[in-house]
């Protein structure tokens, strides 16, 4: 299984980004995808994710009204609109995967990641 996330960068605070995720080596069908952040020094946290079958999603507290999860089962994508980007967003983002059709955003439940893609979001 492989995971491919892109779309990262630098923004000012306030601006927006969208991140995918390409999955391959994996039935897409029946999956949840997820996305999470770690910033420096802190823990890994859980963002977003999105049930491929029937757009189950969950988001973080923090995610809530700023970012929005999408699917593309076509392309085997999910993506992450980010919009009113703070500084405290800035992180390395992560996409993972899990064949289970039940969405959650707990890390230790997502077998397979893709390598991340910095967001930085200046002041």
């Amino acid at each position: 299984v492989q995971l491919q996330a892109s779309g990262g960068g630098l923004v000012q605070a306030g601006g927006s980004l969208r991140l995918s995720c390409a999955v391959s080596g994996l039935t897409f069908g029946n999956s949840a995808i997820a996305w999470f952040r770690q910033a420096p020094g802190k823990e890994r946290e859980g963002v977003a994710c999105i049930v491929s079958d029937n757009d189950d999603t969950v988001y973080s507290d923090s995610a809530k009204g700023r970012f929005a999860i999408s699917r593309d089962n076509a392309k085997n994508t999910v993506s992450l609109q980010m919009n009113s980007l703070k500084p405290e967003d800035t992180a390395v983002y992560y996409c993972a995967v899990r064949p289970s059709p039940v969405a959650t955003i707990a890390a230790g439940q997502y077998p397979f990641w893709g390598q991340g893609t910095l967001v930085t979001v200046s002041s």
